[in-house]
C-alpha cells in the first residue's frame, strides 16, 4: 500500500486547523488502497494552534507534528515537512483551507496512473485579494519569469503532490535563503497542473501584508536571478550618453547664449541624480553579499523546539543527516 505526507505549515492557525483536518482527512481516506500520515509544521504560532496539534495527535495515529523554537517562516516549514516526511507522496497544502482537499485523489491519480512526478494547483482569478495586489502579483510573476527562464506563472503556488524522487530532489538544495517555488522550477521533472478558483479563508485572517510580499518577492527575484547584477552596466552607458548630451547643451548655452544657469541646473541636477544611482546599486549589492554571508554561516534551516514520537524520517529516508543532527 502507498503512503501520502501531508504537509501543513501553520501560524497562528488556531481558528482553523481542527476545520481543516476534518475535510482533509476525509478527502484522502476516500481513496482507495491509500495510507497517509499528517504532518503539521507550527512555525512559532503565538495562539493556541500547538494546543490543538497536541489533541490530533493524541486522537489520531497517524497525524504528527513539529513545533519551532521561533517563527523561521514558511519556506522553513515546508523544508522541514518534507524532511520529516516518509511517504511515497507528499503533498504541500495551506492550513486555511485555500487549497482545496477535493483535488487530492485528482493529483493522486496523476502521479499514479499518468506517469507524472509532481501535479500542481494553479490557482484561477484572484477574489478576495484586492486589485493592487493582484496587479503587483501578475506583475512579479511576468517580471521574474523573464529573469530567471523558468516556468513561475501567476497563480503557481506550493500546493502540490510529488512523488519521493522529486521530494529527495529538493531535499538536496539545502540553502538558508529558501524560495520554494523557484526550486520547484529548478529541479524540473514532469508536472501536471490542476487550476482551481480562488476561494476565501475558511476562518482567521492571512498572515500576508504588502510588506512581508514586496519582501517575498525580493528574495525570490535574487534566489534565482543575477539580471540586478546587470543594471549598474546597463545604467552606465545609459548615463555616459546622458552626460555627453547634457555636456554638448551646456557647451552650447555658453558660446550661442551666454548662459551659465542652464549649465549649472543641470550639473547639479545629473549630481543628485548620479548619487542616488549609486545608492541603489550599492543596495543591490548588499542584498547579493548579504545573501551570501548568510549562507557561509551555514546555519540550520530550522530548529525544533518540541515534537510528537513519530519516528524520525532518517530511518526511513537518510537524506541530510548532517542537517538533521544540527538540529
Amino acid at each position: 500500500m502507498k503512503k501520502l505526507s501531508i504537509i501543513v505549515p501553520c501560524y497562528n492557525e488556531e481558528d482553523v486547523v481542527s476545520l481543516f483536518y476534518q475535510e482533509t482527512h476525509k478527502a484522502v481516506t476516500s481513496i482507495p488502497d491509500l495510507d497517509y500520515e499528517f504532518i503539521f509544521i507550527d512555525d512559532g504560532s503565538k495562539d493556541h494552534t500547538l494546543d490543538i496539534l497536541r489533541v490530533l495527535s493524541c486522537q489520531d495515529k497517524n497525524c504528527h507534528y513539529l513545533s519551532f523554537s521561533r517563527n523561521f517562516g514558511k519556506e522553513a516549514a515546508m523544508y522541514a515537512g518534507l524532511e520529516q516526511s516518509c511517504g511515497d507522496y507528499c503533498v504541500i497544502m495551506d492550513a486555511d483551507l485555500q487549497h482545496p482537499p477535493v483535488l487530492l485523489a485528482s493529483m493522486y491519480q496523476a502521479l499514479t496512473q499518468e506517469g507524472y512526478d509532481c501535479c500542481a494547483g494553479k490557482r484561477i482569478g484572484r477574489e478576495g485579494d484586492g486589485a493592487l495586489r493582484g496587479f503587483l502579483s501578475r506583475s512579479f510573476y511576468k517580471i521574474i519569469q523573464n529573469m530567471t527562464h523558468m516556468d513561475m506563472s501567476d497563480g503557481a503556488g506550493d500546493f502540490r503532490m510529488m512523488n519521493r524522487k522529486m521530494v529527495e530532489a529538493i531535499l538536496q538544495m539545502k540553502e538558508y535563503n529558501r524560495y520554494t517555488k523557484g526550486i520547484f522550477s529548478f529541479v524540473g521533472f514532469e508536472t501536471k497542473w490542476l487550476e482551481f478558483h480562488n476561494v476565501q479563508r475558511a476562518a482567521g485572517t492571512s498572515k500576508w501584508n504588502l510588506g512581508s510580499l514586496f519582501s517575498y518577492a525580493f528574495d525570490g527575484i535574487l534566489s534565482f536571478s543575477t539580471a540586478p547584477l546587470k543594471l549598474p552596466g546597463i545604467l552606465g552607458a545609459f548615463l555616459l550618453l546622458l552626460s555627453f548630451l547634457l555636456g554638448g547643451l551646456g557647451l552650447a548655452q555658453q558660446i550661442f547664449f551666454h548662459h551659465n544657469m542652464g549649465t549649472l541646473y543641470f550639473v547639479s541636477d545629473i549630481v543628485i541624480f548620479l548619487s542616488s544611482l549609486q545608492m541603489m546599486m550599492i543596495f543591490i549589492l548588499g542584498e547579493y553579499l548579504s545573501k551570501d554571508y548568510l549562507e557561509n554561516k551555514n546555519r540550520p534551516i530550522y530548529i525544533v523546539r518540541e515534537q510528537d514520537s513519530k519516528p524520525a524520517a532518517a530511518n526511513v529516508y537518510d537524506i541530510t543527516p548532517i542537517r538533521r543532527n544540527a538540529i
